[in-house]
């Protein structure tokens, strides 16, 4: 049976296939991104607040476009992604833009080997929490990088969203939430660009419901601060959404939520 080293292996291949797929797609918009558009969403904008001055690690950062927009509003940042390829690509375009940004290739639960310093933000978004498999490892992390009075901050896909599937214009029940197992997908396509059909890869995900990843949370140290969860979502996910004029994408009447966004603190 693969364990979870040899799980997060094979998502590491699957994210390596998509990184120059992404770069040239309209979803991530890179050319856009050279003339200055921001690539954060209205959502972790509030969340996160003035970080003009702070130093900020970007957890799962893919190649790059949210950290170097932060370090475009003032931050010190230091993005982290367990994939080579897009590592690179973050890299390349800090520094074809002359942006101050530093990024290390690591996977989250071997960070502390490589990384040593504490932070004024820890934030993470979009994608992040189906491909964990040890979700409150992966919260004493986020603690362990935090300085005392730091704020946390996650955007991501709902859990809920992530397991059911829309057939004929009714829901189905795709992965359980609750459990906590993976479960294995073979696939081709990406978000990014929906018509695209990659090699297809084997890849390992999670479903880690709402109340699990705030208890982990709490239990690492945080005092969380503020859950939302929204009927809005970052790319069309069901056949049925449509774009809202702020360029989120919902659901007739917006009956699941579809983002989830949560600030903690590490106390003093």
């Amino acid at each position: 049976m693969t364990d979870d080293r040899g799980r997060i292996a094979a998502n590491r291949r699957l994210w390596d296939d998509r990184v120059e797929v992404h770069r040239r797609s309209a979803h991530y918009d890179v050319d856009g991104f050279r003339a200055g558009r921001s690539s954060l969403r209205s959502i972790e904008l509030e969340e996160l607040g003035d970080v003009s001055g702070r130093s900020l690690l970007h957890l799962m950062c893919h190649f790059g476009l949210d950290t170097l927009s932060l370090a475009r509003m003032g931050a010190r940042v230091t993005g982290v992604d367990f994939s080579e390829p897009a590592v690179e690509l973050a890299r390349s375009l800090a520094v074809e833009l002359g942006l101050e940004a530093r990024f290390l290739r690591s996977d989250v639960y071997d960070l502390t080997r490589v990384l040593h310093e504490q932070f004024d933000v820890v934030f993470t978004s979009y994608g992040v929490l189906c491909w964990l498999p040890n979700v409150a490892e992966w919260a004493r992390v986020v603690a362990r990088f935090l300085r005392p009075g730091g704020t946390f901050v996650i955007v991501d896909g709902h859990p809920l969203a992530g397991c059911v599937e829309e057939v004929d214009g009714r829901f189905e029940v795709r992965h359980p939430l609750l459990g906590g197992e993976p479960f294995e997908l073979h696939t081709t396509g990406t978000y990014a660009d929906l018509t695209i059909e990659l090699p297809s890869r084997v890849n390992y995900q999670w479903s880690w419901p709402v109340a699990t990843v705030v208890s982990s949370l709490i239990d690492a140290g945080l005092r969380v601060e503020r859950l939302r969860e929204l009927p809005v979502d970052s790319w069309q996910r069901f056949p049925s959404m449509t774009r809202d004029g702020d360029g989120w994408w919902r659901l007739p009447g917006d009956p699941l939520p579809l983002t989830v966004a949560c600030r903690a603190v590490k106390p003093l």
